[in-house]
């Protein structure tokens, strides 16, 4: 499995939008962080500079949110939906955007979800449960847990 560090992951973010203002060819996923980094252009100014940011701490209880945090969490629910994992998230999340008339808003939406989900698993020193996750997004579509939109709502079972 593959862990990087914090520092490998902040240094991906700083490399991708430094290659991406420099012309530089990207990979997949680094075009997929890019188009991240284009929907957040607060983070412009900490991605351009690595030196000062590299190290940061953001501190929830000091108000800030953590940008690098933030965008890996997006990473992680682009990830998901790419192969509809956990089963039915694709649809819960078209669902969302289409509540938003936004696919980002719907996904900060979801980041709240798996946020939860994450702190639940280190808090209690287990495996992240994912169907708190999903009845967490039902549930933020009012919808109960044996309820799961289809991808198209003329869809027949």
């Amino acid at each position: 499995m593959f862990t990087p560090s914090r520092q490998d992951a902040r240094q991906f973010f700083f490399d991708t939008w430094r290659k991406h203002k420099a012309g530089d060819p990207l990979t997949d996923l680094e075009k997929l962080t890019l188009s991240i980094l284009i929907e957040h252009p607060e983070y412009h100014p900490i991605v351009d500079n690595p030196d000062r940011y590299g190290e940061r701490e953001w501190r929830p209880e000091d108000g800030d949110t953590n940008p690098f945090l933030h965008m890996g969490l997006h990473l992680a629910i682009e990830e998901q939906l790419s192969i509809d994992q956990p089963f039915g998230i694709r649809a819960l999340h078209d669902a969302l955007a289409r509540r938003h008339d936004a696919r980002h808003a719907a996904q900060h939406e979801m980041m709240e979800c798996l946020a939860e989900m994450i702190w639940h698993a280190q808090r209690n020193g287990g495996m992240p449960d994912v169907n708190l996750y999903l009845t967490c997004i039902r549930g933020r579509l009012g919808l109960g847990a044996e309820d799961v939109p289809r991808a198209n709502p003329g869809d027949i079972d």
